[in-house]
């Protein structure tokens, strides 16, 4: 599936990699990531509005959808490596950069790694890596059961995914959403196709998130660098639910914080795309 009045090209991105990236419209230029268990179609209603006024960009991250998927390198540092450099080969050395779970993380680095590339930077549905590991404890961290199970080293995770993938992806469609009619039967099947031709890479990418990911993070932390731009961060009130103060986690990152809670489900750019347009819209004219 494609999103309509979209051009699709195969992009480079860091070294040999291409990407998979549908681009539309025209204007200053805003980049949207796809998050887990998903492709770029998620932001299907989101990208076609913003494309009245904005050059936006979709790409499937490397290891999803129709993007490379190499057998190794998921660190966050080379996914934000490779959007930057597929915006650059489009023609943008600046742009605003939006992602959504697996996505925002990818941004959350891009925006640390690259502070004069990401003007604007939208995160969704996410806590920074190391604050997530942190609040992870009890028998509240059930919820992030597949975290643990994708951390473990290659071999079982993949054999046990690959004996039933729809089962697994498909559980979190199902339960991650407020609103089961914001993703049709037509891309449900789209997702867990392209999950299915993907689960070495998928895993790879949240066995990164509990190694070299954690790692870059700490070093960041211990230098004091933060998120330099603007930045709007959009999440359920897990924190209320947990015990934690999100807003805080993310303010200690990013000093120049919108931070809001929504009562849509995780897929919120499906469930509630005017909102998030809204809030995009309003990110980019601060």
């Amino acid at each position: 599936m494609k999103i309509n009045g979209f051009d699709y090209h195969r992009i480079s991105g860091d070294g040999d990699v291409k990407l998979n990236v549908a681009v539309g419209g025209s204007g200053t230029p805003i980049v949207l990531l796809h998050g887990f268990p998903q492709t770029h179609l998620m932001w299907r209603h989101v990208a076609t509005d913003l494309a009245a006024d904005h050059t936006v960009i979709c790409p499937d991250l490397r290891g999803y959808g129709e993007s490379d998927k190499p057998a190794d390198d998921y660190a966050k540092r080379v996914m934000a490596a490779d959007i930057v450099a597929v915006a650059r080969n489009l023609g943008h050395d600046t742009f605003a950069l939006a992602g959504h779970d697996r996505g925002a993380l990818v941004a959350f680095r891009a925006g640390l790694d690259h502070p004069d590339t990401i003007t604007h930077l939208m995160c969704l549905d996410v806590l920074p890596t190391l604050d997530m590991w942190d609040v992870m404890h009890g028998t509240s961290a059930a919820v992030g059961f597949h975290l643990y199970l994708m951390a473990q080293p290659p071999g079982l995770p993949e054999e046990l995914i690959a004996a039933r993938p729809e089962a697994f992806f498909g559980h979190f469609l199902d339960l991650w959403t407020n609103d089961p009619a914001a993703i049709p039967a037509d891309v449900r099947a789209a997702y867990l196709d392209a999950c299915r031709d993907a689960v070495p890479s998928i895993v790879a990418d949240y066995r990164a998130s509990a190694a070299i990911d954690v790692t870059h993070d700490q070093h960041d932390l211990a230098q004091g660098n933060k998120l330099r731009m603007p930045v709007t961060v959009i999440q359920q009130d897990w924190g209320a639910a947990l015990g934690f103060d999100a807003a805080a986690l993310w303010r200690a990152w990013a000093p120049d914080l919108h931070h809001q809670t929504t009562t849509a489900g995780h897929f919120m750019a499906e469930e509630s795309p005017a909102e998030i347009t809204t809030a995009i819209r309003a990110l980019l004219k601060r």
